[in-house]
């Protein structure tokens, strides 16, 4: 129990101290992870060969994950994406399979050997891509799903290949041992009975396994159907908080025992079972149970990754193996490349989709060992391919660090080209979501003109559909915002989702026209001071207006009148607006806001101000009122 304990307190403690710093220098965190694993790990040697058991558990984190974006997805975005999930993933697997097999043969393996080793290559990591792809808000852009197909595809593609190596044995098959030592096949044959017990369909034809897992996916869609709201209820009825975790757990663990039973991914069935529930009522309350333990368990992945790295073996040939492994990344690379050309993915899309997919994945691990227990691969170029797999998944943050460069630096090209701005308005509008559009259309009811620039296609053209003309293109570049009139403008306003990109556009605009008036939003208080300095004149914090109107309706349910309510909420609109001026000079982008002394004692002050302030007023009105007669003072 007490070397349990201190394992546990080496994992978290690694994670809570490497993950934020990471995180804060830019990194992400799962490099954070996997950096506190090298530490501990081959640096350190605090822990050692229970990280391959703990690996085993930490895989249900990718289940549990693959299970939460079924949640997001609804059955007919399933749908919509069976030409990529056929097409695009097929393709990848398919290409990247025979070049690396090819490969594999040019360096001596014979061709069963060299067929596994393709196989092995062409996956990814569905747990680095997809955690990074959450974190930077990528999931929802064209290359963004164009990676989740690709790598779902890849899941269920594991499936046949598990089918497959079997037959490509060169070797006397061989298995591991519980110690990692090996033995012949024949003295494990106690083991694999007791696995033989908890299956469905061993010893079962062709057609009677075909008809077990048919059965079993029905099971998870007609439960998900039919029996997850008399269970809710059922739960709901106990009060207790712990319980709706419980059972969300139960319901994830008990799919994917049952995907192993019938011989399929326990990630494809928890999926499968995410996106039956897409549409439940009871969505919000599974993610929210199930969040914390999906994030920890893929942080415990990541982090015995990156400690059973070998560095000792790396060290002792450095050359061939991260040559070999960087033939690995730049051969996919091309691949992915190449079909992101064909399905017509273009700038920062194409990018994202060619380094997202890059690295080797976790699955590579289970295909490794199982193709070594097989037959098909020998110990030692088992040992290289897992040293392989290991390195490319530690390289795989800094692809996506080399994605956001050249993101940044490199001109946005796409399958429709920029449109080339012929007028000029008075208003110059950059970014048309949720915000821009009402200041779009509340500027144009009142006679003004303005020029819409936005680099999301899809919005523009709904914006042509119903009428408002806008422009494609980077709002960022200053040829464009030159044409769109930045010389003769009177306002501009910086609408983008992107604050880095919103920053850039406020400083340039400022720069070249002291004089232009810019309205900026901002998503919180940091923000408004980035944007303060860059130079914008009118800061708006796109939840705070809305925030105010709520407050003033809880007021005027609480018992004050409207004109009351409306007093209250003005005070506190123009103190907070004076507040943050105030503040933005205390500011310090190098100091965390909670750590400033002098900027936390400023706003202490103000908030105690703006009590007193509030109460004056409120105990003025209810005076007034006692003397006309109207409601006794409070």
């Amino acid at each position: 129990m007490e070397s349990f304990l201190f394992q546990a307190t080496i994992y978290l403690g690694a994670a809570v101290i490497a993950v934020p710093l990471a995180a804060r220098l830019g990194l992400g965190s799962v490099l954070g992870y996997l950096l506190a694993g090298v530490v501990i790990g081959p640096v350190l040697g605090l822990v050692g060969a229970e990280t391959q058991d703990l690996q085993h558990f930490a895989e249900f984190g990718v289940v549990m994950m693959l299970f939460l974006i079924g949640l997001e997805l609804e059955p007919r975005a399933l749908w919509d994406m069976r030409h990529r999930l056929i097409g695009l993933g097929g393709a990848q697997i398919g290409l990247t399979t025979l070049l690396v097999m090819a490969a594999a043969m040019g360096l001596g393996l014979v061709w069963q050997t060299a067929l596994a080793v393709g196989l092995i290559f062409a996956l990814s990591s569905t747990a680095i891509v997809l955690q990074t792809l959450s974190e930077k808000r990528l999931m929802q852009t064209g290359g963004g799903r164009a990676t989740f197909s690709v790598l779902l595809t890849q899941d269920i593609a594991v499936i046949p290949m598990l089918a497959l190596i079997p037959l490509l044995a060169v070797t006397t098959p061989v298995a591991l041992s519980p110690d990692g030592s090996m033995q012949r096949a024949t003295d494990v044959q106690h083991s694999d009975a007791a696995h033989a017990a908890l299956s469905l369909v061993d010893g079962l034809p062709g057609w009677g396994v075909t008809l077990v897992t048919l059965g079993a996916v029905a099971v998870i869609i007609l439960a998900g159907v039919f029996l997850t709201r008399p269970v809710f209820r059922y739960i709901h009825h106990a009060r207790l908080r712990e319980m709706y975790t419980a059972l969300a757990l139960l319901m994830v663990v008990s799919i994917a025992v049952l995907m192993g039973m019938v011989g399929l991914s326990p990630a494809l069935g928890t999926f499968l079972a995410g996106v039956v529930l897409a549409n439940s009522e009871f969505r919000h309350e599974l993610q929210s149970d199930l969040e914390p333990f999906k994030g920890l368990l893929l942080g415990l992945f990541f982090i015995t990754v990156g400690a059973g790295i070998s560095f000792g073996v790396v060290l002792g040939d450095p050359v061939r193996l991260l040559g070999l492994t960087a033939a690995v990344i730049v051969a996919k690379g091309a691949v992915l490349y190449l079909l992101a050309r064909l399905f017509k993915l273009h700038g920062r899309d194409r990018w994202l989709f060619t380094l997202g997919l890059a690295q080797a994945g976790e699955f590579g691990f289970v295909l490794i060992s199982f193709s070594l227990q097989q037959g098909a691969l020998t110990q030692g170029l088992s040992e290289t391919l897992l040293l392989i797999v290991a390195l490319s998944m530690l390289v795989t943050p800094l692809l996506f660090i080399v994605f956001e460069y050249l993101s940044r630096h490199t001109a946005t090209a796409r399958d429709h080209p920029e449109d080339e701005i012929d007028e000029v308005g008075q208003v110059i509008i950059a970014g048309i979501g949720r915000f821009g559009q009402v200041v779009n259309r509340l500027v144009q009811s009142a006679g003004f003109s303005t020029v819409v620039i936005d680099n999301n296609l899809a919005t523009v053209q709904t914006m042509r559909t119903f009428g408002f003309k806008g422009f494609f293109g980077d709002p960022t570049r200053p040829d464009l915002l030159h044409a769109a009139g930045l010389d003769d403008a009177k306002v501009l306003v910086v609408a983008l989702d992107d604050h880095s990109a919103a920053k850039r556009l406020v400083t340039y605009a400022r720069k070249n026209r002291p004089d232009l008036h810019i309205v900026a939003r901002a998503h919180d208080r940091t923000d408004v001071y980035a944007l303060y300095q860059a130079g914008a004149d009118d800061i708006v914090r796109e939840l705070f207006d809305s925030s105010l109107r709520a407050g003033r309706y809880v007021l005027e349910n609480m018992g004050l009148s409207e004109f009351e309510a409306n007093e209250a909420e003005m005070a506190f609109y123009h103190q907070d607006r004076a507040a943050l001026r105030d503040l933005a000079e205390l500011w310090d982008p190098n100091v965390p806001i909670a750590e400033n002394a002098a900027y936390v004692a400023r706003a202490r002050a103000m908030n105690k101000a703006l009590e007193t302030e509030l109460t004056a007023k409120l105990d003025a009105e209810d005076a007034r009122k006692s003397t006309a007669g109207g409601r006794p003072k409070r």
